[in-house]
């Protein structure tokens, strides 16, 4: 049945094809069966997806078209990520190692990082960041690639996470620009500052995780899982973060579906939701004097969630 196979756009469209007819979900970097299989069959091949169309018809060996079509077969009866199959992940342009000691890399926040954060931080001047909740460490050092002059924390509870972390720092060569943190969020940054705060913690609600089809049960839980609302770590952030934010600085965090939780939680709080190319992710950016101004309720909240 794969004997006509022979370039590298037939192995993708046979990808493709037979990840769409398996019924698979595709929500790890991709939205679809094309782009996934892209990813799976230049990645396998150690070629950059922005490959011009041309090499398209390139002739792949022998050897080549067996790896593939195990790592396709592989993909569907285990449902295991691509990227975790492959080892790689793409993030705001660069690439990351990927493995199941963290999420493979997402956010929609690559989006904010490769526009310059603009325009939450036009005219503002940012000396230190941090990446709280880290992961592999995509978000922080995407944010240090960007901004060579910016000193940047990242920060994970998870040895293993922290581990892969510190494998990317080093494959982007920026060790002299990020310091890698085991922190329980703030709970280890007892007088750090910064001048802004990103975050994607975990955000995924008690049921929605038990709904959550096959391919999130090969990524760490403890990356998703966020109580009944899906808010235990962002109230959390939402109450501690003042004490680590300049004077005029900023908070960028990601909480996903559970937006409508912490509308409803905090409707006093002005959070404002960023609207991305595709529309909203459930991201908001807030500013200090806002989490001061409401630290009340969101003491309150935090304190009721437990």
């Amino acid at each position: 049945m794969t004997a006509e196979l022979a370039t590298i756009i037939d192995l993708i469209r046979y990808a493709a094809s037979r990840f769409n007819a398996a019924g698979l979900t595709f929500g790890h970097s991709h939205d679809n069966a094309v782009d996934e299989a892209t990813h799976l069959v230049l990645s396998s091949l150690h070629l950059p997806p922005d490959l011009p169309p041309a090499y398209g018809n390139a002739r792949v060996t022998a050897d080549e078209k067996v790896k593939i079509l195990a790592l396709v077969e592989r993909r569907i009866e285990t449902r295991e990520p691509v990227a975790y199959l492959v080892g790689e992940a793409w993030f705001a342009g660069m690439r990351f190692k990927s493995d199941p000691r963290a999420l493979v890399p997402r956010s929609p926040i690559a989006e904010l990082i490769e526009d310059g954060f603009s325009p939450w931080l036009d005219g503002r001047e940012v000396e230190r960041a941090l990446d709280l909740c880290t992961g592999s460490g995509c978000i922080g050092i995407a944010m240090a690639a960007h901004n060579p002059h910016w000193q940047v924390d990242i920060t994970d509870i998870n040895d293993d996470a922290l581990a892969l972390a510190g494998e990317n720092i080093a494959l982007h060569q920026l060790g002299g620009q990020i310091r890698a943190l085991k922190s329980d969020l703030f709970i280890g940054l007892s007088g750090e500052h910064y001048n802004l705060i990103v975050s994607n913690p975990p955000y995924v609600t008690d049921a929605e995780y038990a709904a959550l089809p096959g391919e999130y049960a090969h990524e760490p839980r403890l990356g998703l899982s966020a109580g009944a609302d899906g808010l235990d770590l962002a109230l959390r952030i939402l109450r501690d973060a003042p004490e680590h934010l300049s004077e005029d600085g900023l908070l960028i965090v990601e909480v996903g579906e559970s937006e409508r939780a912490l509308n409803a939680l905090l409707p006093e709080v002005p959070f404002t939701w960023i609207e991305f190319k595709v529309g909203p992710m459930g991201v908001f950016a807030l500013e200090r004097r806002d989490l001061v101004e409401h630290a009340a309720a969101i003491r309150a909240a935090a304190a009721r969630a437990g």
